[in-house]
């Protein structure tokens, strides 16, 4: 039996139960008042307890769980306050992701495996386009052609466009309108460096799902401070894992400790202008996710960022201070106080804008899954360093990991773009000089020149030539996955 984590004191400790961590939770709390820190003690709980956890790190505050603490007057006068003196100063087992390859181990998804229900939320397309999205990963299926990167996808859209008129019957209407708009969106992506995360070697979850010699569990941290500069593929990547997540890992109903907490830090951005049908995908996702071990903790600064229908199985909850200078500000505290089971000695709507740094209203479960009434407490200070570490402290750590060297390596393999490229110069060696040559795969590839002179179309060389070096290789094999909200959604895998 797992010991009990201490996350807080009020006049009496206050204990997360590890078999209660995976009904999920919500740190919830404006700006300053304490989140980073109750985020990085949970972690440190949960890692000592030998759970492995995974979060994104969007002001490279939390890399410093690398490190051991020590030094930081608050820190020490906290514990001294709480009885905690002397206070166990300890690193933590973390691996560095990065998307971009700069601060962490690359991280990457197949085209395929990330699908077009996402893909279409990452590029804003209406229903139309998302359709026409989903009739090209429909056909790349029907011919067994591989979508990895993105150059795979743009061929893919401009081989549908050329053949619209062929494809109409099967798979519906293919306008050049929607592809253009498609084409844009992946153009912006590009832009803001988004393209970095399609391509191979893909994340295998396995390697988030790691203990120390020491039995503590990996924490796997998102370097995320540039991610977040492009908030939909922020959101949509995460999304993504917690999807992977449940579709791979197997019930095991409800373990003595999760399996992986999963914390989702700027929760807004993931329902942020999300149409109704994906809402309803994350709220089964985290309804059904903790049979599968995962705890889910949402990380935001109003819990009226979170809906009504997953806030409702949020079971721990940690709310620091809101401020109520706004009417909106003003519903949220009532909408928060009212959330907790009620306790007669704390009011909880006064004490939600009195709540100093590190204090908070605090209500986790008991061992029969109840909700216990609130407390005001402080949170208990972590062991590892508070705020970032240095550039020579993080490449440390990254080139100390067991899996360093793998994920830095592109491999490169035959998938929907090469099929096309063969296919095009196979048809230009073939076809007889002044014959007309039906469908002109050159052009496709190189572009070619209107009946009036100038560009009629963009050949796929060009539109890709930034991102040709994005390459691919793992063990996917020739099969097409279909792997996000696939068993949600009725698909298949």
């Amino acid at each position: 039996m797992t010991e009990p984590l201490l996350i807080a004191k009020s006049h009496d400790p206050l204990y997360l139960l590890p078999r209660m961590a995976n009904r999920h939770g919500l740190i919830a709390g404006a700006t300053g008042t304490g989140k980073t820190v109750t985020l990085q003690s949970l972690a440190e709980q949960f890692s000592r307890a030998g759970v492995p956890v995974f979060m994104a790190d969007v002001k490279g505050d939390l890399a410093g769980m690398s490190r051991a603490g020590g030094g930081n007057p608050k820190v020490e006068a906290r514990a001294r306050e709480l009885g905690l003196d002397p206070l166990t100063y300890a690193d933590n087992p973390v691996v560095f992701w990065d998307v971009y390859g700069e601060k962490g181990h690359p991280v990457r998804a197949t085209v395929s495996d990330m699908g077009p229900l996402l893909l279409a939320r990452m590029l804003n397309l209406n229903d139309t386009q998302a359709g026409v999205l989903t009739a090209v990963f429909k056909i790349a299926d029907d011919h067994g052609w591989l979508l990895l990167d993105m150059k795979d996808l743009r061929a893919m859209l401009q081989h549908a466009a050329e053949n619209a008129a062929e494809f109409t019957t099967e798979y519906g209407n293919i306008s050049t309108a929607s592809v253009g708009a498609i084409q844009r969106g992946l153009l912006q992506l590009e832009q803001e460096g988004g393209d970095q995360l399609f391509g191979e070697p893909m994340l295998n979850l396995e390697d988030l799902l790691q203990t120390d010699e020491r039995g503590r569990g990996v924490v796997n941290i998102l370097a995320a401070e540039k991610l977040y500069n492009a908030p939909r593929a922020y959101a949509t990547l995460l999304l993504w894992l917690l999807s992977e997540l449940f579709e791979k890992l197997p019930e095991i109903g409800d373990p003595d400790k999760p399996k992986l907490v999963f914390f989702f830090d700027e929760a807004h951005l993931l329902f942020n202008d999300a149409p109704e049908a994906l809402l309803t995908k994350i709220e089964q996702v985290v309804r059904l996710i903790r049979s599968k071990g995962v705890g889910v903790y949402f990380v935001s600064q109003n819990p009226l960022d979170i809906p009504d229908v997953v806030l409702g199985q949020l079971g721990n909850r940690v709310q620091h201070a809101l401020r109520a200078f706004t009417p909106r500000d003003q519903k949220a505290v009532k909408s928060a106080a009212e959330t907790f089971r009620p306790n007669p000695a704390v009011d909880v709507a006064a004490a939600i804008t009195e709540l100093g740094v590190g204090e908070a209203l605090v209500s986790l479960l008991d061992e029969k899954g109840r909700p216990l009434p609130v407390e005001r407490a402080f949170i208990c200070p972590p062991g590892s360093r508070l705020g970032p570490v240095t550039a020579e402290e993080r490449q440390q750590t990254i080139q100390g990991s067991l899996i360093y060297g793998h994920y830095e390596k592109l491999v490169d393999r035959e998938s929907a773009y090469e099929i096309l490229k063969g296919r095009a110069a196979t048809s230009a060696e073939q076809a007889p000089a002044g014959e007309d040559r039906g469908f002109d795969w050159g052009g496709l590839l190189g572009g070619e020149t209107g009946p009036r002179g100038g560009r009629s179309r963009q050949g796929v060389v060009e539109a890709v030539v930034k991102s040709a070096a994005r390459t691919i290789g793992s063990e996917l094999g020739r099969q097409i996955i279909r792997g996000v909200l696939g068993s949600l959604l009725g698909g298949k895998r």
